[in-house]
């Protein structure tokens, strides 16, 4: 299908969908993310193949179900720019297939909910997020229903938007972009084993790099921020817009290191082996590796 896809995105579009602070280049799409694209052509081929087998095998005939990527990373690493890419790109396969993407933040809990929990210094941790209505949403969407709804979530107010969702409507692909959707299954108290949200992916890519490239971009975006979104009077972190910079370098290297950090150390990272494919980025957030799992 995407065996011979051209290079399809201009500098404009790039540029509309990449993150603060990732300075991602026409030459990294070129060489990293249309590859990419082509390699989950043939897993998205090699699905469908299955799929009709399997249909013709049994003698009924279902729709197909939705090719479901799963992409995982740490705070400020990237993913959000990775997901957003690799949608356009698919979008832009000859057939045109209709490709959804919906991050893992609109199923956190609400911060009344956190704060009741004691949680709202763990946000991002997994116990912070709705497993269960996540689950159910993959499952919903992977199980081909018609219609599924996902909760919104706004990084002004910090906090979910009530009354607000994203409708999937049988997409062809869905992406789904969040800390811990690789996280293993958890174990129940009788010692047996659930399900886990990536049990539903078909593929699923981690973004990597080193601590402290990570945490130094994410000091950056912080700051970056500070002058930008922090002053908008709505934003949950506009007392952050007034610190001087040495305050808010201050501000942002305690949260790096009591929640992001830490939360890359004990949850994030320990779920990269689990990816299909991991995307190692250097220090200038350009792409120095890929690994492909054996299959």
């Amino acid at each position: 299908m995407a065996a011979s896809t051209p290079m399809t995105l201009d500098q404009e579009v790039l540029d509309s969908i990449r993150g603060q602070g990732d300075p991602i280049s026409l030459r990294d799409v070129a060489e990293v993310y249309l590859p990419l694209t082509r390699l989950l052509s043939m897993y998205f081929d090699h699905t469908t193949n299955l799929y009709r087998q399997t249909n013709s095998f049994l003698g009924v005939q279902t729709a197909r179900t939705p090719f479901v990527i799963g992409v995982a990373g740490s705070v400020a690493v990237g993913k959000s720019t990775t997901s957003r890419v690799l949608q356009a790109l698919l979008r832009r396969w000859p057939s045109h297939p209709r490709v959804d993407l919906v991050t893992t933040d609109g199923f956190l809990l609400p911060n009344e909910e956190l704060n009741r929990r004691g949680l709202m210094q763990r946000k991002g941790f997994p116990e912070s997020y709705d497993r269960r209505a996540l689950q159910r949403f993959v499952m919903d969407v992977k199980s081909g229903k018609p219609r599924v709804l996902a909760p919104v979530y706004s990084h002004m107010t910090y906090d979910i938007r009530p009354d607000d969702y994203i409708a999937v409507e049988q997409p062809d692909i869905l992406i789904v972009e969040g800390l811990n959707v690789l996280q293993p299954a958890r174990i129940r108290p009788d010692g047996t084993t659930g399900l886990a949200v990536s049990d539903f992916f078909d593929f699923s890519v981690y973004v990597d790099a080193a601590d402290a490239d990570i945490r130094r971009w994410y000091l950056n975006r912080f700051l970056a921020l500070r002058t930008t979104a922090f002053r908008d009077p709505r934003s949950y972190f506009r007392r952050y817009a007034d610190l001087s910079e040495a305050q808010a370098l201050a501000q942002a290297e305690h949260i790096w290191d009591t929640i992001n950090g830490p939360n890359l150390e004990l949850n994030v990272r320990p779920t990269r082996g689990r990816a299909t494919a991991i995307l190692r980025k250097g220090e200038n957030h350009e792409v120095k590796w890929v690994r492909i799992r054996k299959i």
